[in-house]
């Protein structure tokens, strides 16, 4: 595969970030958040990277579904209060429908959240029937069109220039969970072109704040094909992984705590994708077992000692969200599930210092 030079503009750009960071550390210009009840005080030397990776730890996210009044902000504040602890990272979806809150990058809501906490934003080359995708149906545009460049001056010109206008660093997957479009959406090389011409053309537009998480499933029985998909490294900053322990959400007889969930998937992306790269637990979750309802906190409380033998994983991002189907309640918003979650999130690998504002 051909590879393209790193640039250099945008390396400057976080890099000026970084500095920023450090200067407001020297300064005591208060860049620390307090994000956890009585949690540790972070030091200086766990400055996150211009890329956002934390040195000392990971970051602690969650996507978290609209509340009923319509309002994201009130749905994370919510949340929050559930879990007895601000989120570093708050994920959202959006598709290209150009509405104002589906189709529109960074809204009121995520402009008013990002103020103190990072922000991963996915958008995918689809409309969707439903506001928020609701019913889970969709168009799918196809990554032909994007590549070709079609849907650069009504659809991705405005959207990259809200960004830019923006200014923060912000976490942008595209196409999350790219092994899974197939062949609806295009073949693996349409899918690397639309990548890549997307990337291109932020370049283009000075669009210098964006944080590239290349997503994939991780599902093993997809591993040639997540390898095809793949970009190349000089147009991905991080690696993004969704896995779950479904368990009878999906029909499987075995439960899987969260090492056997997460682990497999993250070492073959190492072995086969990038060693280097930072790594996104970009959503996971466990269903419950009827059977044993404490097994969700058994699961969530074994976090903070797994996580640190996934040297890699530098954000876990919670999906609160039930999916389709009888026993697939995937939210930790009340009993054992909500007492496992609130536990790991105090642990102090997951309360590191975010950038500075």
């Amino acid at each position: 595969m051909t590879e393209r030079p790193p640039r250099n503009t945008r390396g400057a750009a976080l890099l000026a970030v970084a500095l920023t960071a450090i200067g407001a550390l020297l300064t005591g210009a208060g860049l620390w958040i307090d994000r956890q009840e009585n949690g540790p005080t972070p030091q200086a030397s766990c400055a996150p990277t211009p890329l956002l990776e934390s040195p000392c730890g990971a970051w602690w996210g969650a996507y978290v579904p609209y509340a009923e009044n319509g309002s994201l902000t009130d749905a994370v504040h919510g949340f929050e209060r559930r879990i007895g602890r601000k989120l570093d990272l708050v994920y959202n979806y959006h598709d290209m429908s150009g509405t104002p809150l589906d189709g529109t990058l960074l809204t009121p809501d995520e402009r008013e959240l990002g103020t103190d906490r990072m922000l991963m934003l996915a958008w995918e080359s689809t409309v969707w029937t439903e506001p928020h995708h609701r019913n889970w149906t969709e168009t799918q545009l196809g990554w032909d069109k994007v590549a070709s460049g079609d849907l650069d001056e009504e659809i991705i010109d405005p959207q990259a220039r809200r960004l830019k206008a923006y200014g923060k660093p912000v976490f942008f997957s595209f196409d999350q969970e790219t092994d899974f479009r197939t062949p609806d959406a295009g073949t693996p090389e349409e899918f690397v072109a639309a990548y890549r011409h997307l990337y291109d053309r932020f370049e283009q537009l000075g669009v210098d704040n964006v944080v590239w998480v290349w997503t994939v499933s991780g599902y093993l029985g997809n591993a040639e094909l997540m390898k095809k998909l793949y970009p190349g490294d000089a147009y991905v900053d991080w690696i993004g992984m969704d896995q779950y322990n479904y368990f009878q959400c999906h029909d499987s007889p075995d439960w899987l705590d969260f090492d056997r969930s997460q682990r497999p998937s993250y070492d073959w992306l190492r072995a086969n994708i990038s060693d280097s790269k930072p790594v996104m637990l970009s959503e996971f979750s466990t269903a419950p077992d009827p059977a044993r309802p404490d097994r969700q906190r058994g699961w969530y409380e074994a976090i903070p000692k797994t996580a640190p033998t996934l040297p890699k994983v530098k954000a876990l991002v919670h999906w609160n969200r039930p999916v389709p189907g009888p026993d697939c309640d995937l939210t930790v918003n009340k009993g054992p599930a909500l007492e496992g979650y609130r536990k790991a999130g105090r642990d102090g690998y997951f309360n590191q210092p975010l950038p500075a504002p």
